[in-house]
């Protein structure tokens, strides 16, 4: 996860957007970017969603798992690209619901 930090920074300045622009739309405190871009802090699996989310790329991309940031399906069946679509339905569900809450 060395690469964490870089990918958030890169991703963030091909945006055009500042540290306290990310934070408010990821509903953080710019320090915790900052970290996160300095390697220092790592985010919460719904952090780590948000980041996905607003970026547009994979958990696997920003991970250091694999360079292509869009998760491919293009080997998958139908079938499954349907279960992978309900899955994200359903995460996004749980989210909101969660975001409800606070």
């Amino acid at each position: 996860m060395v690469y964490f930090g870089n990918k958030i920074k890169a991703l963030r300045s091909e945006q055009g957007i500042t540290q306290q622009q990310l934070a408010k739309k990821l509903g953080l405190v710019r320090a915790t970017v900052s970290a996160y871009e300095q390697g220092i802090k790592y985010p919460s699996i719904d952090v780590l969603i948000k980041l996905c989310s607003f970026f547009n790329v994979s958990s696997d991309y920003l991970l250091g798992l694999s360079d292509n940031k869009k998760l491919s399906v293009s080997e998958l069946t139908d079938e499954q690209i349907n279960i992978l679509t309900s899955l994200i339905l359903e995460l996004e569900k749980y989210n909101k619901l969660k975001h409800d809450k606070k």
